[in-house]
């Protein structure tokens, strides 16, 4: 690759992703209130100043702080960090006319936000009792500096770095240099991590250390640090992240090394604030000098907005100016000797820039550089230190997440390939040594991650292979606490996913409250909130779970997946959100995203999915497999107890088809207890023989735990047999499972009972959890009162419904109604046989139709609203009734209102209700009015869990206002209340005259 090509190319990559950047930042201003803005976290609204002061190299430091006279002096909630560049404008508006200046934040508390504005600024005028609005602005510092260090690139010549640029681009050939025997600092580093400290310092030019999760790969560096300054050389180590550099401070510090942290001290952490610059600085031998420099300095500040003279404000403007420059002078002498006395200099990629203090450093001065995570940084940024000095060393695991990008375009076209990513495919494992001893994870969660990301060369040390949440302190010994492995599947039971429209984002409310039950669990157990981690690949999945969990657990960790990238937790709950009919996973088919997502968890990974939709990506399907295989397998309803399963109703035309639908099915079902007995008697067969396997309902249930397929199959075929003496005993009313059946076992009951149409419900928690089944009732009057949410329609496989709809065939009304009548006559209970016998025997004298009628308002029960329909008649009638009566009074009763005592005919103008399936008059055609409420309740409920919409017209996607519609009324909005504003202001003027 030609140096000349590869900065051409990125730097027109780089002026795209400068554009999309500028372009959101343009949209938002443009698209969105101010109010909105403040929401998602790009400005803070109404802040006064708090305090003004100058600080290093002559920067005016102002403090901005909430108005102390409106609500808590708190901060709302923000996405504002130290070095973001900010815009400072008027409180009327944050467009870019209207911008007083930019700055760059230095330090973020709750109650207040500092801003860094540069000496151009001296004539800013800030009225301490004035409003200002802050905006967060795209970086064009950062963007800067990587263009800058891409055109020394491309004209580098002579300096230190020279043969390395060869080397990085192909034109020579990496080289090598003898190495004594080492004397370990830390005695404690295996095999791996020793033999990457020999190699990397034995390398001429370049080494690269590919460390995958946990497994010490800072540990290798630190090592590899202490081993070149042992040496005699000057190392430059930097990071794309200041959490980064901060933790290679820390460990270095440990060790007693000559550390120098440079940035801003507000960025960096807490306990290494004494080896920043600022720090050094301020304990150096010219910190007298330079404190009544800016004494000085700062006396003129506030002198100059006193006096009124012309005069005066230009004097003390020359004399800052002189204070400035000795300042600029005292500070870089001292700066230089501080520099030149550290052994270690750190930085992020970019804070390494020749605009910074390494400006006073000659070119000649480092022998190594380390750059860090080095798989999650630009390669332009990675230049801006790699050009000054003769070697490098690259530390990172390029199998995780890549650079950010917000061009997705220039993303494709090679931005996000980094530079030990591009090093790697070209050199191969000459250049590479690989970390293989993790010390975080459980070996079960570390598994699937070897196999599938690092060739299966990662193996768990022996102090964490087995480790559980149990061992840790305090925490009890229960089922939740003592699996590395637990797949919650919501597969089938309509937790179908959400979409926020304006945020092209996902949520899914039913894994949010899985995760949250879960959480409460292991709190229960004695896990602390603090070493638990919920993490989603989705912004408004993560602000769903903040809604819900926040508040109660305010250690809980709460991030997106590119958020918690190199952390790590006891526990990590992973909520994948995707659940469509489509199987669409979106950009969960990055696979480097769902290994970072893994492997952040140390004793118990659990993940929260929709087994059916994850399975259509590769990558995906083998997570579900191997946590089906090797770990827990639960399913939704053992956590939500009024989940509905997932059952698409079709639309009911006329009562014919329902009749005949209902012939079909009717059917079916006797079918499919032959087949049942036949299954029976098959695995009868298989447990003789020890082999043989039924594949019965197989695609609805997770893989179970266990490895003895068939002895699953045989425990439920006893269960289906259990269940169908059940259903054949009269007297008995009511069904109990025992609290000692596993979560896989219950399952399959719901299941069976789903078959038989048995009603199921789960009551108790924990090891009390049973199953209570009972049997449904053969009316549907009767059915309104006790519908509930243990009721659940009924789940087929493709199979037994293939078969349902070759056998719904259009049939004679007459065997139709005669195959419906032997059906419930099967069922009937037999006080209820007798009881509609002797009402039969009462009024057999009077005409053929009288007594069917009569018949029929005997069985009408409950609260006498709905008078006896077709179905109620077929289900009345004996073997020995008239067959043409019976006819003749199910057209009679279709063809008027079926609310009780109500004679309206419904033959012109009927409404058929889809719960009864019943035509009603326009009077009691309305569900509550006619007695199915509870039922349309449950409609209702199964319709929001699937669609988030109650009816057409409702919910949050149809109340939203057009985009172009709402950002001109807000444009117009904006433009009246500032005329106001201005009339206000003159007319204020006029009095004051």
């Amino acid at each position: 690759m030609e140096v000349e090509s590869f900065v051409s190319r990125t730097l027109e990559l780089l002026q795209e992703e400068r554009g999309a950047e500028i372009e959101e930042t343009r949209a938002w201003q443009e698209n969105l209130s101010l109010k909105n803005l403040q929401q998602k976290g790009v400005c803070l609204l109404k802040l006064q100043i708090g305090s003004q002061r100058t600080g290093m190299h002559g920067r005016l430091l102002v403090s901005f702080e909430p108005r102390k006279s409106v609500g808590p002096s708190v901060l709302p909630s923000h996405g504002f960090g130290p070095g973001d560049i900010v815009g400072l404008y008027e409180s009327e508006a944050c467009s870019q006319p209207n911008q007083l200046c930019s700055g760059v934040v230095t330090r973020v508390t709750q109650a207040s936000i500092t801003v860094a504005f540069d000496e151009k600024h001296d004539s800013l005028n800030l009225e301490s009792d004035g409003l200002y609005n802050i905006m967060k602005l795209a970086n064009d510092v950062t963007y800067k500096r990587l263009t800058h260090a891409l055109n020394c690139l491309n004209g580098y010549r002579n300096g230190p770095a020279a043969h390395l640029i060869s080397v990085l681009f192909g034109y020579s050939e990496p080289g090598t240099l003898s190495q004594d025997a080492l004397e370990w600092f830390n005695t404690g580093l295996d095999t791996s991590q020793k033999e990457a400290v020999s190699f990397a310092l034995s390398q001429k030019d370049v080494a690269i250390i590919h460390g995958p999760p946990g497994t010490g790969k800072t540990t290798t560096v630190v090592e590899v640090i202490l081993q070149a300054v042992k040496q005699g050389q000057k190392v430059l180590c930097s990071a794309p992240s200041n959490v980064a550099v901060d933790n290679l401070v820390e460990r270095l510090a440990k060790c007693k090394a000559k550390v120098l942290r440079l940035g801003h001290p507000a960025r960096l952490l807490e306990s290494i604030q004494k080896h920043s610059l600022d720090a050094v600085l301020a304990q150096s031998d010219n910190k007298n000098i330079i404190a009544d420099v800016r004494k000085d300095m700062d006396k003129a500040f506030s002198q100059i907005k006193k006096v009124r003279d012309k005069g005066q404000k230009s004097s003390l403007r020359r004399e800052i100016s002189e204070l400035r420059k000795e300042l600029r002078s005292r500070e870089a002498m001292a700066i230089t000797q501080i520099l030149k006395r550290a052994s270690v200099i750190l930085a992020t990629n970019t804070g390494a820039s020749d605009d910074g203090p390494l400006k006073y450093l000659p070119s000649e001065h480092f022998d190594l550089v380390v750059i860090d995570e080095c798989a999650q940084a630009l390669e332009s940024s990675c230049w801006i230190a790699l050009l000054k000095a003769r070697k490098c060393i690259l530390a990172g695991d390029y199998k995780q997440l890549p650079p950010t990008i917000k061009s997705q375009n220039a993303a494709a076209k090679g931005l996000s390939v980094s530079l030990m990513e591009r090093l790697i495919q070209k050199y191969g494992d000459s250049v590479v040594r690989m970390l293989t001893t993790q010390y975080r994870m459980n070996s079960a969660i570390m598994q699937w991650a070897s196999e599938q990301m690092y060739k299966g060369k990662l193996t768990a040390h022996p102090s964490v292979e087995k480790h559980l949440l149990r061992d840790l302190a305090g925490v009890a010994h229960v089922q939740e606490t003592s699996m590395p492995l637990l797949l919650v599947d919501t597969a089938g039971c309509g937790l179908n996913e959400m979409e926020d429209t304006d945020e092209q984002s996902k949520g899914n409310q039913g894994e949010v409250d899985i995760v949250a039950l879960h959480v409460k669990t292991l709190t229960e157990a004695g896990v602390q909130a603090k070493d638990i981690a919920v993490i989603a690949p989705y912004n408004l999945q993560v602000d769903l779970l903040r809604q819900k969990l926040s508040n109660e657990y305010p250690d809980l960790e709460i991030k997106s997946v590119d958020g918690f990238q190199g952390r790590e937790k006891e526990a990590v709950l992973l909520s994948l959100v995707r659940s469509n009919r489509k199987g669409e996973v979106g950009f969960l088919a990055e696979d480097r995203r769902i290994n970072v997502a893994v492997t952040r968890a140390r004793r118990q990974l659990v993940v929260v999915c929709d087994s059916q939709t994850v399975r259509n990506h590769a990558f995906l399907k083998s997570l579900v497999d191997y946590m089906s295989e090797h770990g827990e397998v639960r399913t939704a309803f053992e956590y939500l107890d009024d989940l509905v399963p997932e059952n698409y109703p079709h639309d009911v035309k006329d009562e014919q088809n329902k009749i005949k639908a209902s012939s079909a099915k009717t059917k079916a079902r006797n079918q499919q207890g032959k087949r049942g007995e036949t299954k029976h008697k098959k695995v009868s067969e298989s447990r003789n023989k020890g082999n043989g396997q039924s594949k019965d309902d197989a695609h609805l249930l997770p893989k179970p735990k266990t490895d003895d397929q068939v002895e699953t199959q045989i425990k439920k075929e006893e269960m289906r047999q259990q269940l169908l003496t059940f259903l054949d005993n009269q007297n008995e009313a009511e069904l109990q499972f025992p609290s000692s059946l596993n979560a896989h076992e219950r399952l399959l009951v719901h299941q069976l009972c789903e078959e038989l149409e048995l009603k199921h419900v789960s009551k108790g928690t924990g090891k009390q959890r049973h199953i209570t089944v009972s049997k449904r009732v053969a009316e549907p009057e009767e059915g309104v009162e006790e519908e509930s949410v243990s009721t659940r329609p009924e789940i087929q496989t493709p199979e037994e419904q293939e078969e349902n709809e070759s056998n719904a065939q259009p049939l004679k009304p007459a065997l139709d109604l005669k195959s419906l009548h032997l059906e419930r006559m099967r069922r009937e209970q037999e006080k209820r046989e007798a009881k509609i016998q002797s009402k039969r025997m009462e009024t057999e004298h009077k005409d053929s139709k009288g007594p069917i009628m009569k018949k029929n308002k005997g069985i009408t029960k409950g609260k006498g609203k709905m008078k006896a329909g077709a179905v109620d008649i077929a289900a009345a009638a004996k073997a020995d009734d008239d067959f043409e009566a019976l006819i003749d009074a199910v057209v009679k009763a279709e063809s008027v209102c079926g609310f009780t005592k109500c004679k309206a005919s419904v033959l012109t103008l009927g409404q058929l209700c889809v719960y009864c399936n019943r035509q009603y008059c326009l009077s009691h055609h309305i569900p509550e009015v006619h007695g199915c409420g509870d039922k349309a309740k449950v409609q209702a409920r199964m319709r929001i869990s699937k669609e988030g919409v109650l009816y057409a017209g409702s919910g949050q996607k149809d109340k939203s206002m057009d985009p172009n519609k709402k950002a001109y009324l807000q444009r117009k909005l904006d433009s009246k209340l500032k005329d106001m504003a201005s009339q206000r202001k003159s007319k204020s003027k006029e009095k004051e005259q």
